[in-house]
């Protein structure tokens, strides 16, 4: 995953990155008198609907991420008594916070995701029970220091004059940040996302003494931003394909609910993919489409790819004629042609001679197959290519509704698979009657 990918860049930022921002604008900026009561109504209006929402989407991660939130800060509270306090149960409680906080989070963003279920549960209330029995340990009336681990000195204390946080919970944050961000470029979701700029948020309420105001508020936009992390997971589920990582179909119906002319509709399908996932298993099968879905995805021409079903996928082309578009499906399926894929598990394949001439119909029938014939036929086979066969459409006189383009692109995909597969077929005004959107064939 490229870091300076547009996309990747987006869904870092936003919309964790753009919240907290904007808490900070109005807190530090001086431009809203922002009362206590405010405050006050914001944090717990924010952590009781995130936690709803954490728990009606099975979401116990987040669920326990919002829950030690909630509990450091209530501990910061009830052991400084809301103040910021140099000395005492109040800082001790502080520097524990500053340290466990960062490392619970950490934890929790890592550990799989199970639901409710009592085991996975148990575990990490019990890591909570015994963090807040070790915090109200050593937080007791009268004690005046920490234990040396939590103020440790690494660095000169001179260089980390400008936090309160002790230097051991600052390694912590960096090294916690870093593993979350790592987690993202790898797995760029927006869950992800919510818990980097999450932990973030924290620090930023950590920085600001923990307690009061500014520190409250801080927390409470650390559950905002778990909050709007749910909402826009549930989007994307709703929305985009799991598998290839496309919009879903979903998607595609509410694109063309916006289309205007002119534009052009391509419909894509997999050459042989029942036979395929027949012969090689589903999972083969999941590694293919996601191999298309890839190729798609890097369509030109200013294309949306789209998956609609099994292995049917859809290009949307705004503001493009039949003919401006042409050239890019070609390209696309040349692409999708040339990208080898190797079977896992499977020995050396033979040699495939695939120097063919695909100038007429024989050789098109010949090359869209061969390869996966012999990858039938011959069990040493491990790597071979698929290929596509592809319709497109555009408005026209006797299809200007944009389901009567799709049926109409959708009947060009017939002759694609009729003529020999592996090709592009463009419609034409008089065959534009008569067809289906659903397809059974292979």
């Amino acid at each position: 995953m490229e870091f300076t990918n547009r996309k990747t860049l987006q869904q870092l930022c936003a919309p964790g990155g753009v919240l907290l921002l904007l808490a900070a604008v109005l807190l530090h900026g001086g431009f809203v008198a922002i009362s206590a009561s405010v405050i006050d109504f914001y944090y717990y209006t924010v952590f009781a609907a995130a936690l709803l929402l954490a728990w009606r989407f099975h979401s116990s991660r987040v669920m326990f991420v919002l829950l030690t939130l909630l509990l450091a800060h209530r501990s910061l509270e009830f052991f400084s008594n809301g103040r910021i306090l140099s000395t005492g149960p109040g800082r001790i409680a502080f520097e524990a916070i500053a340290l466990l906080l960062p490392i619970n989070l950490v934890l929790f963003s890592l550990a799989r995701e199970r639901g409710w279920a009592v085991p996975a549960i148990t575990s990490r209330l019990a890591l909570l029970f015994f963090e807040s029995v070790f915090a109200a340990l050593i937080c007791r009336p009268g004690t005046t220091t920490s234990p040396w681990l939590l103020h440790a000195a690494l660095l000169k204390r001179d260089l980390l004059s400008w936090t309160p946080i002790p230097q051991l919970a600052l390694l912590a944050f960096a090294v916690s940040f870093s593993v979350l961000l790592i987690q993202f470029v790898m797995r760029p979701k927006p869950l992800e996302s919510g818990l980097l700029w999450s932990l973030a948020a924290a620090f930023a309420g950590l920085q600001a003494g923990g307690v009061g105001r500014i520190g409250s508020a801080y927390f409470a936009t650390a559950g905002l931003i778990l909050l709007s992390s749910i909402v826009e997971n549930s989007y994307l589920l709703a929305y985009h394909d799991e598998l290839t990582a496309l919009p879903s179909r979903r998607a595609f119906n509410d694109a063309l609910l916006r289309l205007e002319a002119p534009y052009a509709i391509a419909v894509v399908d997999i050459d042989h993919f029942k036979k395929f996932n027949d012969s090689f298993g589903h999972d083969t099968g999941d590694q293919v489409l996601r191999m298309v879905g890839t190729r798609l995805a890097e369509v030109t021409g200013g294309g949306q790819a789209y998956r609609v079903g099994g292995e049917e996928f859809c290009i949307l082309f705004r503001d493009k004629s039949m003919k401006e578009v042409l050239p890019h499906l070609e390209r696309l399926r040349v692409t999708i042609q040339e990208s080898v894929f190797h079977l896992r598990g499977l020995p050396e394949r033979r040699s495939v001679d695939r120097g063919m001439d695909r100038r007429n119909q024989r050789s098109r029938r010949v090359a869209s197959s061969q390869l996966l014939r012999r990858a039938l036929a011959e069990p040493s086979t491990q790597e071979f290519s698929v290929t596509v066969s592809m319709g497109v459409a555009e408005p026209s006189p006797g299809a200007k509704e944009v389901e009567q383009v799709v049926q109409t692109a959708d009947k060009a995909l017939y002759r694609a698979k009729r003529t020999g597969r592996n090709r592009v077929e463009m419609a034409t005004p008089s065959r534009s009657r008569g067809s289906r959107f659903k397809r059974s064939i292979a």
